[in-house]
């Protein structure tokens, strides 16, 4: 995808590049105290800067992309590719999606998972897949618009 593949309205959906880190880090703060990983349950600083390299480290299957608007970044999505047992090709997972306060309710988000969507189609993979917390009304709101609910539920077990 190159910078002037996919815009939406004002934005520009582009792959993250080195020089973005600056801009990426606070959106990447903000997902994070999100999800209430903030302060005392923060992640490390090993965990943002381990995350940040494997955007361009060419053998790991983590990808980023951003939602850019006057210089200014508006929103972050995170997505890799995995194998699968019901497929052959590999399988998109859509890992993070964050926009910034200002930009939501403008399409930023919708554009930030079509970015996402065509990378997936364009590395052949049979479907792309997400999921978000039960309280993230808002934002089932869109997710209902550009896919559908598979119905399953995740568990998971922290070690």
């Amino acid at each position: 995808m190159n910078a002037e593949s996919l815009m939406s309205g004002d934005s520009i959906i582009r792959p993250v590049t080195r020089q973005d880190y600056d801009r990426w880090l606070p959106l990447w703060l903000g997902y994070n105290a999100f999800y209430g990983r903030s302060g005392a349950t923060a992640l490390s600083p090993e965990i943002t800067a381990m995350t940040w390299a494997r955007f361009f480290d060419a053998y790991e299957p983590v990808h980023a992309l951003v939602a850019e608007s006057d210089g200014e970044l508006l929103g972050l999505t995170h997505y890799l590719f995995h194998r699968s047992t019901t497929a052959i090709a590999p399988v998109c997972y859509l890992q993070d999606l964050f926009t910034s306060e200002a930009a939501r309710g403008k399409g930023v988000g919708r554009a930030l998972i079509n970015g996402v969507y065509e990378q997936a189609r364009l590395a052949g993979s049979p479907r792309v897949y997400w999921q978000t917390h039960e309280t993230n009304l808002t934002a089932m709101q869109l997710y209902n618009k550009v896919a559908e609910h598979s119905g399953f539920v995740v568990y998971r077990k922290i070690f």
